[in-house]
């Protein structure tokens, strides 16, 4: 079989997956993941025939897939991939290209140079920032904290790139006490420690409260949540931002999906005074709907950015805005081109339309498990429901049957101490009768599990 042909088989398998979405499980069967060990082969000598290979990835993985790109996967704020998103994906990947700079890949830096105006024009961010398609959310806000640390050190005399870490001015760093993982995941890898951070206290929704903020100084890094993972909310930004710059600290807002709000007209509101922050961080795999690998960190001054990601060398040097030179990866995919894709394809009224789709949405499922008996904990200002039976023990049954039945999937949590579960709507695939559907779910189950 030939290249051409092997491809061919590919994109038929792929389409018949995609086809046959609506009906999947939202999470594999036992059996399923129990013929996963069908994988467990020995290294063969002279390898085995191409197709032969992508069947058995077809056969045994492709049963074991989560249906997170179907329209009853409400996990983890994972959005299906758009068709032109994905259709986009494809054709990038065809064409095989090093998206390190405009020399290695023109076609794709001019995409990518147009995709990062559009970001910054529909969530309106300053438009002489500077745009990253990193990733990950995680590598994006190693990315910012990165740049802060050292713009910060900078302006004390202090050249991090030259002289390193040891013996530069101490920069600390203060967070949400519910901030996310991806932030504590970057702390570490940056050498901050987790005990020198300071944690800002929050409120019932998990929302810092200005007036407890630990003190700030122009050595402080402030980091801020636009969609706090669990209930959705949004950190104060005017007052926050305004204490940030007053101290002369840097500040950062992780708005990995929460950000999108600010496409919307009904709840742009959540995110005022966000702009005045000095960099961000949000993903396109979540309510953009684009493939994994399409995350952006996005940089007020886009010195500050390249100071620490530039990645020149005598056989390879380019622009400023290269997106080897703003990036952790020299050689990479095109990741800004399903979002160029995505946004020329939706159009402001499209991204609108999506976030407020899904707002409506989670409200809806609010109101009626509230009507049921569940205790739904949060505002749901966003996209997020935040939900307990009647008690601990009831949660975690709730929890094990809906995961277990195959119908729907969202994961849990723990909220002040006690369990809890979230379902999250972020999946341009789910319409109202999946809505309905999830919660005739719920229904049947009750809140006593």
């Amino acid at each position: 079989m030939n290249e051409l042909e092997l491809l061919q088989q590919a994109d038929g398998l792929a389409r018949d997956y995609t086809a046959g979405i609506e009906g999947r499980a939202a999470y594999p069967n036992a059996q399923a993941i129990e013929d996963l060990g069908q994988l467990n082969e020995p290294l063969t000598q002279k390898g085995l025939p191409a197709l032969t290979t992508l069947e058995l990835m077809n056969s045994v993985a492709g049963n074991a897939t989560v249906a997170s790109n179907g329209p009853r996967y409400f996990g983890f704020v994972l959005g299906a991939s758009l068709p032109v998103a994905a259709a986009a994906d494809r054709l990038a990947l065809a064409w095989d290209q090093c998206a390190s700079s405009s020399d290695s890949a023109p076609g794709v830096h001019a995409l990518e140079k147009q995709a990062a105006s559009w970001v910054l024009d529909i969530l309106k961010l300053p438009a002489e920032s500077a745009v990253a398609f990193g990733t990950s959310a995680t590598a994006c806000g190693l990315s910012c904290i990165a740049a802060a640390r050292a713009e910060l050190l900078a302006r004390k005399g202090w050249d991090f790139v030259e002289d390193g870490w040891i013996g530069a001015p101490e920069i600390r760093v203060v967070v949400s006490d519910v901030t996310h993982v991806t932030i504590k995941k970057a702390l570490q890898i940056l050498g901050f420690g987790w005990r020198n951070v300071r944690l800002a206290e929050t409120d019932d929704n998990g929302r810092i409260i200005p007036e407890k903020l630990p003190e700030l100084d122009d050595q402080t890094i402030l980091i801020l949540q636009a969609g706090e993972v669990n209930t959705g909310e949004f950190d104060r930004f005017q007052p926050l931002i305004d204490q940030g710059q007053a101290a002369g600290a840097w500040v950062h807002v992780d708005g990995a999906f929460g950000l999108w709000a600010r496409a919307s007209g009904q709840l742009a509101h959540l995110t005022e005074g966000v702009d005045g922050a000095d960099s961000w961080t949000t993903d396109g795999h979540k309510w953009l709907n684009t493939p994994y690998d399409s995350a952006m960190a996005i940089c007020r001054d886009p010195n500050a950015l390249a100071r620490v990601m530039n990645s020149d060398a005598v056989y390879s040097s380019a622009s400023a805005d290269s997106q080897k030179n703003l990036t952790l990866e020299f050689s990479r995919k095109a990741r800004g081109v399903s979002i160029w894709a995505a946004l020329r394809t939706l159009g402001r009224e499209g991204v609108a339309a999506m976030v407020e789709r899904h707002h409506a949405q989670a409200q809806f499922v609010a109101g009626q498990l509230r009507k049921i008996g569940f205790n739904v904990l949060n505002r749901v200002v966003l996209n997020q429901v935040l939900v307990r039976g009647v008690d601990d023990d009831a949660t975690k049954r709730i929890l094990e049957r809906v995961q277990s039945s195959g119908r729907v999937w969202f994961g849990g949590t723990v909220w002040q101490g006690h369990p809890a579960f979230r379902i999250s709507f972020s999946s341009f695939r789910t319409e109202e009768r999946h809505v309905e559907e999830l919660v005739e779910i719920l229904a049947t189950i009750g809140p006593n599990g």
